[in-house]
């Protein structure tokens, strides 16, 4: 892919989409293509994450430790998104369910990215915290419904 068809395509995950396009030009020209054979193995739950892929071609099961639910990532997915920011440990395996393409993104290059465009780095921050703003207010549904469940009858 050209650099161009880089950048259009990472102005289509969603937490990369308001970055701008300078900083999405610093994303595809640091990013590591790599192509990943079906059956393999592209990081295990338990690792430590320093760095986010995306998934180019191809589709991954994800499946948390100890469990047989298979959740399916396909072509535009973030896989490690916190590990962008900070380090993590992977919560679950992905596995190649046929032969996929993915850029590796490294935490060390995605936060030079974010010094050098401090603009992309508050619109992220803003990204994040409405995130977590909408995360707070849907648990507290849930505590709510939890609660009120759990009343006499």
């Amino acid at each position: 892919m050209t650099i161009e068809a880089d950048i259009a395509f990472l102005e289509g995950v969603p937490i990369f989409r308001t970055l701008g396009g300078g900083a999405l030009r610093i994303l595809a020209i640091g990013a590591e293509s790599h192509t990943i054979q079906a059956g393999q193995v592209l990081f295990t739950a338990g690792d430590v994450a320093d760095c986010a892929y995306v998934v180019q071609l191809g589709s991954f099961g994800l499946r948390p430790q100890g469990q047989e639910a298979e959740i399916i990532a396909e072509p535009g997915t973030l896989l490690g998104e916190m590990a962008l920011l900070a380090e993590t440990i992977r919560p679950v395996t992905a596995t190649a369910r046929e032969d996929a393409a993915v850029m590796r993104i490294s935490r060390t290059m995605f936060v030079k990215m974010l010094e050098s465009y401090p603009d992309a780095a508050q619109r992220l921050c803003e990204l994040i915290a409405a995130r977590a703003d909408r995360w707070a207010r849907e648990m507290e549904q849930v505590r709510a419904k939890l609660a009120h469940g759990a009343g006499p009858r």
